[in-house]
C-alpha cells in the first residue's frame, strides 16, 4: 500500500509539472494574465509535491529497514548485531529525522520567500501593465485547453484526495490538494478566457488580481505556520503535520471540509482533541441553523434601501420597472428582498466630469504647464490652419505647398449632470461611455474646422461655447438624459515633440513684428523731428522778415518825422542829433565830470557808479592845484 502511495505522489508531481508547463505556454500564447498567475500556483505545487514524494520515499526506506531488522532479530545468529549503536542500526530513520528537522523548515522558508516575492511582483506588474485582453483569435483555443486541464486535474486530484483521506496519509495530502486546486484555477481561467464573449472585458485582469491576493494570503498562512510551530506543544510519538502542508490550499481544494479542517487545525495546534469537546459538538450540530439564520437576516436586510442625498435610484422587480415606483428619491425605502428587487443608484445632482484628449496623471493638478514637458497621457488632434506656401527661387511652386493643417494637444474636461435618470439608464447600456464617444467625435469635428492660431489666442472662449452646444445637441439626439454644463479648452499647445520648434517659430514671428514696430516708431520719430525742424526754420525766417520790415518801416517813418524838424531849426536839430548819437556811442564808456569855478553854468548828472576814495582824492588834488 505504501508503494501505491508513492506512485500516487509521483503521479501528482508529474501531473502538476505537465499542467504548469501547459498553462504557462497557453497563457503566453493567448496573453492570459490569469493563466500566468495560475502557473505560479502550479509551480509551487510542483515544489511541494516533490518534497512530499521524497519524504514518502524516506519513510518507506525507514519502514523497510525496520522490517529487515525485525526479521534479523528473530535469528540467533545475528544477535551480536544489536550490540552496535542505535545510529548505526537505523540509518534510514536517522536520515528521515534529519530531513524533517533541517530540510523541511528550510524548504518552508524558501516557499515563504517565493510566495512573498511572487505576490509582490505579480501585483506590481498587474498594476503597471497596459491591459490589452486575451487575443480574440486565441480565446476559444485557450478555453478548450484550460478545460482539458480542469478535467484531468480534477479527476486525478479527487482520486488522490480520497486516497489520502481513507489512508490518513499526511504526506500525500499536500500534493493532492494542489492538484485539486489546480483544477479549480483552470476552471477560473476558462471564465477569464471567455469573459469578453460575455461582455466582461476585464474578467481576465480581475481574476488574475484575485489569484494574486490568494497567493498573498498563502504567504501569510505559511508565515503564521512557521511562527506557531515554534510554540506548538511537542507530544512524543505523535505524528506531526508537514510544515509545507497548507491548510488554505486544502480549504480551497475541499471547501466542504471546512469544519473538519478547522477541527484538525485546533487539535494539532493545542495538542488535544478539541473536536471531542461538548462545545465543538454543539457548534457542529447547530452550525446549519446558524448559517440559515444568517442567510435569512441577510435577505431581510436587503428589504430596506437608503438613497443618499444627491442620488436617485431605479427600482426593478424581476428585471422590470415597478409601476408607480420607477424612480426612488433620497431617503429610506422598502422593497422585496434581493434578488427579486434590485436598485440601481445614480448621482443625478452631482456634477460629473469626463476627459477628452487626455488621461489625467498624478501631476496633472500642477499649476505650471510647460509645452516641452508631457504632463498627462495626451492625444493629438488635427486642427485647421491658414494655408501657407514656402517657396524658394528656382523651385517648383506646387511641390513646396504646405498642407493647411496642424497637430495640437488639448485637455478638454466635459462637465455634465444627469437630468433624466430613465433615459440615462434604459436608453443606452453605458451612458457615460456613449457621452465620452459623442464628446470625442464632436471635438474632432470642431477642431478640424477652426484655425489653430485664432483658437490659441482670442477665440478660445467662443470655441468652448460652440463645443458645448454641439455636444449638447448630439447628446439630445441620442436621448441621453444629460445636460452639458461646461466644456473647457485647457493646456492648448502643440505636441511635446514639436513644442520647442513651435516656440522658436513663435519667437521668430514676435521678433519680426518687434522689428517692424521699432522701424515704424523710428520712421514716425524721424518724420516728426524733420517736420518740427522745418516748421521752426520757416517760422524763424518769417520772424526775421517781419523784423527787417518793421525796422525799415520805423526808419522810414522816423525820417519822415525828422525832416520837418530839421527844416524848422537846423542848428537845434543837429545839436540834438549829436547829443543823442554821443549818448548812444558813449553808453558803455566811463565818464569823468570836471567841475569848474564857473557858477553861471548848471551841470546835471546822474552817478551810476561810485568812484573810489583814492580816485576822488587824486581828482580833487588835480582840480585844486594852481595853474602854472
Amino acid at each position: 500500500m505504501e508503494r501505491n502511495t508513492q506512485k500516487n505522489g509521483l503521479i501528482n508531481l508529474l501531473a502538476l509539472l505537465a499542467a504548469g508547463a501547459a498553462a504557462l505556454i497557453v497563457a503566453s500564447v493567448a496573453n492570459s494574465l490569469a493563466g500566468r498567475v495560475a502557473s505560479v500556483f502550479l509551480g509551487l505545487g510542483v515544489l511541494t509535491s516533490f518534497v512530499s514524494w521524497f519524504q514518502m520515499r524516506l519513510e518507506e526506506r525507514e519502514r523497510i529497514e525496520k522490517l529487515e531488522l525485525d526479521e534479523l532479530a528473530r535469528s540467533k545468529a545475528s544477535s551480536t548485531l544489536f550490540e552496535s549503536k542505535e545510529s548505526e542500526i537505523f540509518p534510514a530513520q536517522r536520515a528521515r529525522a534529519q530531513f524533517e528537522k533541517f530540510f523541511v523548515p528550510g524548504f518552508t522558508i524558501l516557499l515563504l520567500a517565493l510566495e512573498i516575492a511572487g505576490a509582490i511582483l505579480i501585483w506590481r506588474s498587474l498594476g503597471t501593465i497596459t491591459y490589452t485582453g486575451i487575443l480574440a483569435d486565441k480565446m476559444l483555443v485557450a478555453a478548450g485547453l484550460f478545460g482539458g486541464l480542469t478535467l484531468i486535474l480534477f479527476i486525478l486530484g479527487r482520486f488522490a484526495v480520497t486516497i489520502s483521506r481513507l489512508e490518513d496519509n499526511r504526506l500525500l495530502r499536500p500534493s493532492s490538494n494542489f492538484v485539486l486546486l489546480g483544477a479549480y484555477l483552470s476552471l477560473l481561467c476558462i471564465i477569464a478566457a471567455v469573459g469578453p464573449k460575455m461582455e466582461f472585458d476585464r474578467a481576465d485582469l480581475y481574476i488574475a488580481k484575485g489569484f494574486c491576493v490568494v497567493l498573498g494570503l498563502l504567504a501569510l498562512e505559511t508565515l503564521a505556520t512557521l511562527v506557531f510551530e515554534i510554540y506548538r506543544p511537542r507530544v512524543k510519538g505523535k505524528i506531526t503535520r508537514p510544515l509545507y502542508d497548507s491548510r488554505l490550499v486544502g480549504l480551497l481544494a475541499q471547501p466542504e471540509g471546512l469544519v473538519a479542517t478547522a477541527a484538525q487545525t485546533l487539535d494539532y495546534q493545542f495538542g488535544f482533541k478539541v473536536s471531542e469537546t461538548w462545545f465543538y459538538t454543539a457548534f457542529k450540530k447547530s452550525l446549519l441553523w446558524v448559517v440559515a439564520l444568517q442567510i435569512i437576516v441577510l435577505l431581510l436586510s436587503t428589504c430596506v434601501v437608503f438613497i443618499e442625498p444627491g442620488e436617485q435610484a431605479l427600482l426593478e422587480r424581476s428585471g422590470k420597472s415597478v409601476v408607480g415606483r420607477e424612480v426612488l428619491g433620497p431617503g429610506g425605502h422598502f422593497k422585496m428582498p434581493w434578488p427579486l428587487d434590485r436598485v440601481y443608484r445614480h448621482r443625478t445632482e452631482e456634477i460629473q466630469t469626463l476627459n477628452v484628449g487626455f488621461t489625467p496623471s498624478e501631476e496633472h493638478g500642477e499649476t505650471v504647464m510647460l509645452w516641452t514637458k508631457a504632463h498627462s497621457k495626451e492625444e493629438n488632434f488635427l486642427v485647421a490652419n491658414r494655408a501657407t506656401v514656402a517657396t524658394t527661387a528656382g523651385e517648383d511652386t506646387d511641390s513646396r505647398k504646405a498642407p493647411p493643417v496642424s497637430l495640437v494637444t488639448v485637455s478638454i474636461p466635459v462637465q455634465f449632470q444627469i437630468t433624466d435618470i430613465k433615459d440615462w439608464f434604459y436608453n443606452h447600456e453605458s451612458g457615460s461611455n456613449l457621452l465620452q464617444q459623442i464628446a470625442t467625435r464632436e471635438v474632432v469635428r470642431f477642431l478640424a474646422s477652426v484655425d489653430l492660431d485664432e483658437m490659441m489666442t482670442h477665440t478660445r472662449l467662443e470655441s468652448s461655447w460652440a463645443l458645448r452646444e454641439r455636444i449638447q445637441t448630439a447628446a439630445d439626439g441620442y436621448k441621453l438624459g444629460a445636460k452639458i454644463l461646461h466644456v473647457g479648452l485647457e493646456d492648448l499647445h502643440p505636441p511635446v515633440k514639436v513644442a520647442a520648434d513651435y516656440e522658436k517659430r513663435v519667437g521668430a514671428i514676435q521678433q519680426a513684428r518687434a522689428r517692424v514696430l521699432a522701424a515704424q516708431a523710428d520712421a514716425i520719430r524721424t518724420n516728426a523731428m524733420a517736420g518740427a525742424a522745418a516748421f521752426a526754420t520757416i517760422n524763424s525766417a518769417e520772424a526775421e522778415r517781419l523784423r527787417l520790415e518793421q525796422n525799415e518801416l520805423s526808419r522810414a517813418a522816423a525820417f519822415t518825422n525828422q525832416l520837418p524838424a530839421y527844416n524848422a531849426a537846423p542848428a537845434v536839430y543837429l545839436q540834438r542829433l549829436y547829443a543823442r548819437s554821443f549818448t548812444r556811442a558813449t553808453a558803455g564808456a566811463q565818464k569823468y565830470v570836471l567841475l569848474t569855478t564857473n557858477t553861471a553854468n548848471v551841470i546835471s548828472f546822474d552817478l551810476q557808479r561810485n568812484a573810489g576814495q583814492e580816485y576822488i582824492n587824486q581828482l580833487g588834488s588835480a582840480i585844486t592845484q594852481p595853474k602854472k
